[in-house]
């Protein structure tokens, strides 16, 4: 209608409190002044349970003391408290981290006894890791070669991460949290590449490489491939 004033600020009750959905298009000091008007005229009892308040603020940014700003002001409101803010912007920061989490780190070479090779995200090693040797990834770890020390994939605690080998006779096998010895039934004549995985008994599992395809179909990264 025209002539209408257009809403920065939606407040919708849930169950578990309130949602505030903040217009990310508007200037922060429209956003800010709405906000304070509508708590005041809505929310100034000061006994009652708490209120848990979830702030949606869509594509925009905040900095540390504009969020300090928004908490302050719903705090004042005695029965308020900021649960958690959302937004679907995150800092350059932040996006490094996640790119550092996900990226596929080559490395050609062997890693020998008392050497640590560490990645965060996956780890594709072209090389033996000798006993001794230790390869160590926030992701998966794939060796081309032969795995005969220690591996730990997902040490972010990732329970999905696999590893993998040409030849898998290590000392030791760790996924996230969950550790095993060098597994009893390893064959002296491997033919083929095995994987490492955690199994629905939390118990890690020697299989062949082929099996991945069913039990992490997320490792094919490619959009729109087969």
């Amino acid at each position: 209608m025209k002539g209408q004033k257009q809403q920065f600020v939606t407040i919708k009750g849930t169950k578990d409190g309130l949602t505030l959905h903040l217009d990310d298009q508007c200037s922060y000091l429209e956003l800010v002044t709405e906000l304070s008007d509508k708590l005041s005229l809505h929310y100034t009892q000061e006994d009652g349970p708490l209120l848990a308040v979830r702030l949606k603020v869509g594509n925009r940014f905040l900095t540390k003391n504009q969020e300090e700003e928004l908490r302050t002001m719903i705090r004042s409101k005695k029965n308020l408290i900021v649960d958690t803010i959302d937004s679907n912007v995150i800092t350059k920061d932040e996006a490094l981290e996640l790119k550092r989490q996900s990226e596929i780190v080559s490395v050609s070479k062997m890693v020998r006894s008392g050497q640590v090779l560490k990645v965060e995200g996956d780890l594709l090693l072209i090389g033996d890791v000798n006993p001794g040797g230790t390869v160590m990834a926030g992701g998966n770890i794939f060796v081309l070669g032969s795995l005969r020390g220690i591996a730990h994939a997902g040490y972010h605690g990732n329970r999905e991460a696999v590893i993998a080998a040409s030849v898998m006779k290590p000392t030791q096998l760790r996924i996230s949290d969950i550790m095993n010895r060098a597994p009893d039934n390893l064959v002296e004549e491997q033919t083929e590449m095995e994987c490492a995985y955690v199994d629905e008994n939390e118990t890690i599992v020697i299989d062949r490489l082929q099996h991945l395809t069913h039990l992490r179909p997320n490792l094919t990264r490619l959009e729109g491939g087969i």
